[in-house]
């Protein structure tokens, strides 16, 4: 092939395609070949390098034609407004945690833990045999793989003191993580336009499931070692809700954990007002100094819904959960999922099953600890050095971040925004609270990528500190 001579074909025809009207037939390729005395093989390269520039188009069987220029029309989806009605939640921007930021950047954003702190060996070959079983071709039943609900059943029953009947299998509903439950927890026993008594602050996509369900939220202070009993029966008996969301172990943002004592006043409150506590039992595997037992450990009758997740700890694609309930709770639970899901996929069940019953599964959960307490002492010692006047309260004892007060008068959003543009990612406070927010705040994640770039973070949201504070 002939590459000047294509290119000197394609410029004839250019000139001539610029004064033919749109939709001009190009002469066949037999008598483009015998006009420039060409093969056809140079006489096609020509013509596909005016198709690659949209001056001409090909149709099988029909031929070659000048390419009409279409001016692109703006999309105009303006009827959906009056079908759709104004909206009960107005959408909102991107979480925080789960945006996506480029390599480049320091990030202290995060709200998954960063690969490395992962059983990433664990997890392919489980995937593998999952996919090899008949998991992968099969449904499950619509509470769950009846060996995954033993497990968790079993989790909670190893932590049950003497006199507390432990839950059973059967009173386990597998999730497809724990947001979804979540949604139906609060659909299908709060229900749109009731009270739901929620810790404040707390984890973001509980405020976000609340609202989708339509719930009114009222706010329960809650610090560092939990709310205030006192508090938590006040808004009981003002607002006559039945139900309070907690997380009672490692809580997002704040690191918090109950002391002993409180979960049993916080039952007695629970129970005195016929009520239901929804305990999310997020970072179970999180712990980092000492070892957390769960309220629900201590409830036999019904009034702790206990939601735990294996997505942070085994890995953000195995996205598996489960709750734990019992009674008439339990049963609308199920028919909330069954019209919401049906059933989770029963491979992501087999998969987190054989990972979590493997006996490396003990081993990196040592491992983990260990990492998570190096990763959290080193992103302190970095503030505490570059951000003197920052206020991390209370270190947190387990959980994948960081409660940050800042000085008064901060203006955390344009914090944030400069931090950005210096190159450091954090997640404004505000996020976190039912209400307005009770003071400057920022939550930064000890558990993303490159804990190396701590010390560079710590020094720029220094810098961008003080920049306000001048």
């Amino acid at each position: 092939m002939d590459d000047s001579s294509s290119s000197r074909i394609a410029v004839d025809l250019g000139d001539w395609i610029a004064t033919a009207a749109p939709g001009a037939r190009l002469p066949s390729t037999r008598e483009l070949v015998a006009r420039y005395q060409a093969s056809p093989v140079t006489v096609q390269h020509a013509l596909r390098a005016l198709t690659a520039r949209g001056l001409i188009e090909s149709r099988p069987g029909v031929g070659t034609f000048v390419r009409a220029v279409r001016t692109a029309r703006p999309a105009d989806y303006g009827w959906q407004t009056a079908a759709l009605r104004a909206p009960g939640v107005r959408p909102g921007a991107v979480p925080t945690a789960l945006r996506s930021v480029p390599n480049d950047v320091v990030a202290l954003h995060a709200g998954y833990p960063d690969r490395e702190l992962l059983p990433e060996r664990l997890v392919r070959a489980a995937l593998t045999r999952a996919a090899r079983s008949d998991a992968a071709l099969t449904r499950p039943p619509a509470a769950g793989l009846p060996e995954l609900q033993t497990w968790f059943a079993g989790e909670l029953a190893a932590v049950t003191p003497a006199g507390v009947t432990p839950p059973t299998a059967s009173d386990v509903t597998i999730l497809p993580g724990s947001q979804s439950g979540l949604t139906s927890v609060f659909r299908a026993l709060v229900g749109p336009g009731q009270p739901l008594l929620i810790e404040s602050p707390t984890y973001w996509g509980a405020l976000l499931a609340a609202r989708q369900a339509g719930v009114r939220l009222v706010p329960v202070p809650s610090g560092p070692a939990g709310p205030d009993p006192r508090e938590l029966a006040r808004a009981f008996a003002e607002t006559s809700a039945r139900l309070f969301y907690a997380q009672p172990n490692h809580a997002n943002p704040t690191g918090a954990r109950w002391p002993v004592a409180l979960h049993e006043q916080v039952l007695a409150v629970v129970r005195e007002h016929g009520a239901f506590v929804v305990e999310d039992d997020w970072a179970h595997d999180l712990g980092i100094t000492g070892t957390a037992t769960p309220l629900a450990a201590h409830d036999d009758r019904g009034h702790v819904i206990y939601l735990r997740s294996l997505t942070k700890s085994v890995s953000p694609a195995v996205r598996v959960a489960a709750v734990i309930a019992r009674g008439p709770a339990r049963a609308r639970l199920l028919a909330d999922r069954a019209a919401e899901s049906m059933y989770v996929s029963g491979l992501l069940q087999a998969a987190a099953l054989d990972v979590v019953t493997q006996p490396a599964w003990a081993t990196h959960l040592r491992g983990l600890r260990q990492q998570l307490g190096t990763r959290r002492d080193l992103l302190v010692t970095a503030l505490r050095e570059h951000v003197p006047q920052a206020d991390i309260g209370r270190v947190p004892a387990g959980g994948l971040s960081l409660w940050v007060r800042l000085p008064d008068g901060t203006d955390v959003a344009q914090l944030a925004y400069d931090a950005e543009k210096a190159g450091l990612v954090i997640a404004p406070g505000a996020e976190w609270f039912p209400a307005e927010p009770t003071g400057p705040f920022v939550r930064l994640s000890y558990a993303g990528a490159n804990p190396a770039a701590f010390a560079t973070g710590a020094r720029l949201l220094g810098e961008a500190l003080a920049r306000q504070h001048v």
